[in-house]
């Protein structure tokens, strides 16, 4: 298993834990990075017709949502995955479905997410 494809399934086993401690006190989640003691980043969709978002970092990968251009939208981590426009960063986003988002069209407000 590549070190890449070892990283994503980790992201995603995060996910997945913070997903279970989010549902497990809602309340929590919203203020403190879903329960996990991490704070949650904010960023703004920059793709004039959309970002598309996708369950792991790879272009190929599935759909999940997509997100029109200009929303705010919740940053769990960043993570290493297909190269986007020269930009190789993805971000799980953390809002209702865990979904992966290409850095390439998230700008950040704020700070840097942390990687995963």
């Amino acid at each position: 298993m590549s070190t890449r494809t070892a990283a994503t399934r980790l992201g995603i086993a995060v996910a997945a834990v913070a997903t279970l401690a989010a549902t497990a006190s809602p309340a929590l989640a919203a203020d403190s990075g879903l329960g996990s003691g991490h704070p949650v980043y904010k960023g703004r969709v920059t793709a004039k017709s959309g970002l598309n978002l996708r369950d792991a970092p790879t272009r190929g990968s599935r759909i999940v949502r997509t997100e029109p251009y200009n929303k705010i939208v919740p940053i769990f981590c960043k993570t290493g995955g297909d190269n986007i426009g020269g930009n190789n960063l993805w971000y799980l986003l953390t809002d209702g479905t865990w979904a992966w988002g290409s850095a390439k069209y998230i700008a950040n407000i704020g700070a840097a997410p942390r990687w995963c």
